[in-house]
């Protein structure tokens, strides 16, 4: 029964996708063949997963990022506890998330990729929003408060006129604010039940408004790799969801999104798109992380069907109505490299090859034989749409590939009011500045 009505509350997503797919304009950013694309992916294999995880080492002194010609990196905060998301408030404020989770053992991952251990894969928080200010505008902050504590592991957060929303792994929470405000000592009041926790640090909740501040959506990753633990348990999981300001009205604005992170809005066409992180145990190449532009009430194939209607041999002839009306993303950016963070670029400091372009936060592998990830990068767009191939931005992460050391790992991406993009580099502790000279 608890799998009909899961089945069954899905099949508006279809209904209402298909009903939009026929309406679309040549501006609409969605695929509307549903077939799967030409990546040339390769056979799925369920014996052939490897796992290599990184050893961070931190940043020598002196040593940076490295950005293209043209770009500087300083270091524009540090010592600070696992900075995971950056959110850049409407007066110029800039506020770190600061969410840290501990690294899953290679035995609690294994377990839960074979469905050995259905308990929940999670670790602590550093449970903060830290208050960055740069009063005289010279790319350097000259205070710095503690904003907001005694979270539960935040992610997504929101400023909306006289209020301040959090995303904690349970909740959307709401807190009174005032512009200019450099501390919020008052009790938060949750207005969405979240659900909490998830494999493999599937516990990320993000925010983000649409351009009237009528709406939130809240991104909520997957409680399992690919279902092993009962599709019963993932009920508002692997969606993004919309809800009024006051947390009602909640609908499921897309589903089938297996762990969605990064959310922006496209400029020009003003279309949501995500960054989401694939599923694991297929192999080295499999299943490529993507970002998308998100058609409202569609379905992206989580868990039964990969990029398209590829079908998840694990999930093998499970729901083909479901499989059939998956949607292709927009652009694949690698398999395993845990795309988390989403921006774009809509400044004009940047040469022009980045002007509304994507930057993307890559935390970096760990269900691979070789590294992957461990950079931002870049896909250019144009008129609202991608317009050239992945490329590196942000790079030099990686300290040893042999030995699987790296300095850092990026995670949040955004663009400070001053034009120069800002980088959350969670394990090293430090959020990094890429200007252009």
């Amino acid at each position: 029964m608890k799998r009909y009505l899961l089945l069954l509350s899905t099949v508006p997503f279809i209904l209402s996708c298909n009903s939009q797919t026929k309406t679309t304009t040549k501006t609409d950013t969605v695929p509307t063949d549903t077939t799967t694309n030409a990546l040339n992916l390769p056979a799925p294999d369920t014996g052939a997963s490897k796992t290599k995880f990184s050893k961070v080492i931190g940043w020598p002194a002196e040593k940076t990022p490295v950005a293209p010609a043209g770009f500087t990196v300083t270091k524009f905060a540090g010592n600070i506890k696992s900075p995971r998301n950056i959110y850049v408030a409407p007066n110029g404020d800039i506020l770190v998330v600061l969410s840290n989770s501990e690294r899953n053992t290679k035995e609690k991952i294994a377990n839960a990729l074979t469905g050995k251990d259905k308990a929940e894969v999670s670790g602590s928080s550093a449970n903060t929003v830290i208050l960055f200010r740069d009063t005289n505008k010279d790319g350097k902050f000259d205070l710095q408060t503690t904003f907001l504590s005694g979270l539960d592991q935040p992610y997504g957060v929101l400023i909306i006129g006289n209020s301040f929303y959090v995303a904690n792994t349970d909740g959307l929470y709401i807190y009174p604010y005032k512009t200019g405000d450099t501390k919020i000592t008052a009790k938060g009041k949750k207005i969405v039940e979240l659900p909490a926790g998830g494999y493999n640090n599937h516990w990320t909740r993000n925010l983000i408004t649409n351009a009237d501040h009528s709406k939130i959506y809240i991104t909520v990753g997957s409680g399992s790799n690919a279902g092993e633990n009962g599709m019963e348990h993932e009920v508002r999981r692997a969606n993004i969801l919309e809800v009024n300001l006051d947390g009602t009205g909640e609908k499921i604005y897309a589903a089938g999104l297996r762990n969605p992170v990064g959310v922006a809005w496209a400029p020009v066409t003003n279309v949501l798109w995500t960054a989401v992180n694939e599923r694991d145990g297929l192999g080295d190449d499999l299943v490529p992380d993507y970002i998308t532009s998100v058609k409202p009430g569609c379905f992206y194939g989580w868990p039964y069907s990969y990029y398209g209607q590829n079908e998840d041999p694990r999930l093998k002839g499970q729901h083909p109505e479901l499989v059939k009306a998956a949607l292709v993303p927009d652009v694949a950016v690698g398999s395993h490299t845990a795309s988390l963070g989403l921006t774009f670029y809509t400044a004009k400091k940047f040469p022009e090859k980045y002007q509304n372009g994507a930057f993307i936060g890559q935390h970096g592998s760990w269900n691979r034989s070789v590294l992957a990830g461990y950079k931002v990068a870049f896909i250019p767009f144009k008129d609202g749409k991608p317009a050239g191939k992945l490329e590196d931005f942000l790079t030099g992460f990686i300290a040893d590939e042999a030995k699987g050391e790296v300095y850092g790992r990026p995670v949040g991406v955004a663009v400070a009011n001053d034009g120069a993009l800002l980088v959350a580099d969670d394990v090293s502790g430090v959020v990094w500045r890429v200007a252009a000279k």
